[in-house]
């Protein structure tokens, strides 16, 4: 496979790129958001406890984060093509893995080295910048908001898939067979092969301007406030993201109802991201991001209080899933169209790849203290409240980046 810088794609196969990143990351994020399905078969398989479970989950979401700065880097040079490769294999190697394990130690192997570090090569670092290195300019952030949707189809899809598998043949094989379907991405390889820094390098010979190195990029990104605003906001993201993804069904059960309705709030967080996405992808070319990011955040804080305030009935909860969804991934084409805005499309798998690091610590605490202050008090409500002052300070802590209002003709392009 020839993966050494291919040249943007033409408007007619613009459609191909979406469906092939949007693919991958539809199967990637299908099978690890639907993993808090098996969480309490996990628990009576193993008899490690909820609290050293989550912490296996907990790592997963930091191991997912962790990798993405190095795959970018490694994507934004040797290919991208290469690197999805690389963490497709280890995605279904991991999940299929997971089910024999035994120990915390071995659930963190699974789950949190393989399957995360795989869904991290094969990430939304990765496949933004594909698509923003593949996609013409005036279409990236209409481009990252069906990316991104892809991602919550996928969710959609597989939480019914898997609660549907276990009926059928157990929790174990269910989770093998989630690993087996991610291969079906394995097409998409070749479609988003490329690297942006080749692109970058030719771009540079022509002008006369030499390109940075990825230590100047990072250096240069880090001093800039905006970045570190950004990467701050997105932590937060991490801790709602990965605390509804793993605890949930967990909710659902300390609210008293049926374990089905945990994975139908899950499949309707996937499907109304997937409106929260392309509006939000349609929006950024209509309106500043950084205050798009505080309307996401705010309106999350608010939909956490109304659900703490309101009756635990089947209906309420998946009333709320469906606000959280809206808002769920739709952080991603404002934070990815933000990144570009301010450094352009050269590294930027590896720039995004930071802002995902930053994200997924978030993960990690968010997938830790769900399963921690549960065990500890029987409650989530205090992960709860934690969550909405984290909200309102993701709100305010946008607000000071610097980016210029769009001018009015900006606004008509789609």
């Amino acid at each position: 496979m020839n993966d050494a810088g291919a040249p943007a794609v033409k408007n007619s196969a613009v459609w191909l790129v979406l469906l092939a990143a949007g693919g991958v990351f539809a199967l990637t994020m299908g099978v690890r958001q639907s993993m808090g399905l098996f969480l309490s078969a996990l628990n009576t398989s193993t008899a490690l406890g909820i609290g050293s479970i989550s912490l296996a989950f907990a790592f997963g979401q930091l191991w997912w984060g962790l990798t993405q700065p190095f795959a970018g880097a490694i994507a934004d040079r040797i290919g991208t093509g290469r690197v999805i490769l690389a963490g497709l294999l280890l995605v279904a190697v991991g999940t299929f893995i997971t089910p024999m394990m035994s120990s915390t130690a071995g659930l963190i192997f699974a789950i949190g080295i393989l399957a995360a570090g795989g869904a991290g090569m094969a990430g939304p670092a990765v496949l933004m910048a594909a698509s923003a290195r593949l996609v013409p300019p005036a279409k990236r952030g209409l481009a990252t908001g069906i990316v991104n949707a892809g991602g919550s189809f996928g969710q959609f899809a597989m939480a019914p898939m898997a609660i549907g598998l276990t009926a059928a043949v157990g929790w174990a094989s269910a989770m093998q067979w989630l690993g087996v379907l991610v291969l079906l991405a394995l097409p998409a390889v070749w479609v988003l092969r490329g690297n942006s820094n080749a692109l970058a390098a030719q771009a540079a010979s022509a002008s006369g301007v030499k390109a940075m190195s990825a230590r100047q990029a990072i250096a240069q990104a880090l001093a800039t406030p905006g970045y570190r605003y950004l990467s701050l906001g997105f932590l937060v993201c991490g801790f709602h993201v990965a605390f509804l993804a793993t605890h949930l069904p967990g909710v659902v059960a300390a609210c008293g109802l049926p374990a089905a309705i945990g994975g139908w709030a899950l499949a309707m967080i996937g499907l109304f991201n997937i409106v929260g996405s392309l509006a939000m992808g349609w929006a950024v070319g209509r309106w500043r991001m950084k205050s798009l990011l505080a309307l996401l955040y705010a309106t999350r804080g608010l939909a956490v209080l109304a659900f703490l305030l309101a009756p635990k009935t089947p209906a309420v909860l998946l009333v709320f899933a469906a606000v959280m969804g809206v808002t769920f991934l739709s952080t991603v084409p404002p934070t990815v169209g933000l990144v570009a805005k301010m450094f352009g499309t050269a590294n930027m798998a590896m720039l995004f790849g930071i802002v995902m690091l930053a994200h997924q610590v978030g993960g990690f605490l968010g997938a830790y203290l769900g399963g921690y202050v549960f065990q500890a008090t029987g409650s989530y409500d205090l992960v709860w409240y934690i969550d909405i002052a984290l909200a309102a300070g993701a709100a305010l802590v946008n607000l000071p980046i610097r980016e210029a209002r769009l001018p009015r003709a900006a606004r008509a392009v789609i």
